[in-house]
């Protein structure tokens, strides 16, 4: 097999950070994800490509490996080595073939391929690359030891506040998955025992969160911001108004003198901790001061007068 380039399957660059890496695979998962695209043999193929990469990239020991095996390849290559000559073996992990095919098909070391390193990185053994997430409309990428799959999911700001559902299907059969409240984006849910069988048993599944943004609210952590509109009198004079919060408006009180911009903390009004039960970061509320549009000819008199009695 020819050297397959995972940097370019991913489209990041080889000095991409994890994060980097991270992120392209979710939008590149997401657009061949045979869910989307039903039918297409192509896109499947892409989406098992982008896993494959994902699965070496993501894993630090494993692109080590892969990084030091490229380098190497391409110094081969452009010195005018056989392609297919290239010893691969030096590069496995362990430093050696690792047991590759027992009995009457066992190969040797020298005779590894490119397809043989990727294999060994993946942790598989003989048989061909399996399936990505079969069942689960092939999305997912096998784990070395326990066939553990990953399964990209994303839910709105208000499902991480109260907690989500959602329906998987593996095999034919339907089960409900329980999307805990408080999770972030890069949060993993685990489902215990659907994942893919191996030797060992059969794996997990873990879904890979993603909150999608919301028009109201901005997150941080487990604190939420969301502006709050004050009429210009309120805010001169002092007095409540109505807030937006997660669980439900909320009557709050604005200090007389409050100016644009000022924060109004209000604690435990934020995002649930999943790590804490019963515990929420907090809500700030940012003022944004209004004034009337339309005044008539007296009020407009009445605030002159007003306005030459505070402005010296």
């Amino acid at each position: 097999m020819a050297y397959k380039d995972f940097y370019k399957t991913l489209g990041v660059a080889r000095d991409a950070s994890a994060e980097d890496i991270k992120k392209a695979f979710r939008k590149l998962a997401r657009q061949y994800h045979p869910d989307t695209n039903p039918g297409d043999k192509k896109s499947e193929e892409k989406f098992k490509e982008v896993n494959e990469a994902y699965e070496v990239l993501s894993d630090p020991q494993k692109r080590k490996l892969y990084d030091n095996a490229g380098a190497n390849y391409e110094q081969y290559r452009r010195a005018g080595g056989n392609a297919q000559d290239f010893d691969w073996s030096k590069f496995a992990p362990g430093g050696g073939f690792g047991g590759f095919g027992q009995g009457d098909g066992r190969r040797q070391a020298s005779n590894m391929d490119f397809s043989d390193l990727i294999e060994q990185l993946l942790g598989r053994r003989g048989g061909g690359m399996p399936g990505f997430g079969q069942g689960f409309g092939g999305a997912g990428q096998a784990s070395q030891a326990s066939a553990d799959i990953e399964q990209p999911v994303e839910i709105s700001l208000q499902e991480a506040y109260r907690g989500a559902t959602r329906i998987l299907s593996k095999a034919g059969q339907d089960f409900e998955v329980t999307i805990p409240a408080g999770v972030k984006t890069g949060s993993k849910v685990r489902v215990r025992g659907q994942g893919k069988r191996s030797t060992q048993g059969m794996g997990d599944l873990y879904l890979v969160i993603e909150v999608k943004p919301d028009a109201q609210y901005e997150r941080k952590d487990d604190d939420l911001y969301v502006e709050l509109k004050v009429d210009c009198f309120t805010a001169m004079l002092g007095g409540e108004v109505v807030a937006p919060t997660m669980a439900g408006s909320l009557v709050v009180k604005v200090p007389a003198g409050t100016s644009s911009g000022k924060m109004i903390r209000l604690r435990n009004k934020g995002m649930p901790k999943l790590s804490a039960k019963d515990e929420f970061g907090d809500l700030y509320l940012k003022v944004m001061i209004t004034v009337p549009t339309h005044i008539d000819d007296n009020q407009r008199h009445s605030l002159e007068q007003i306005a030459q009695s505070l402005v010296r």
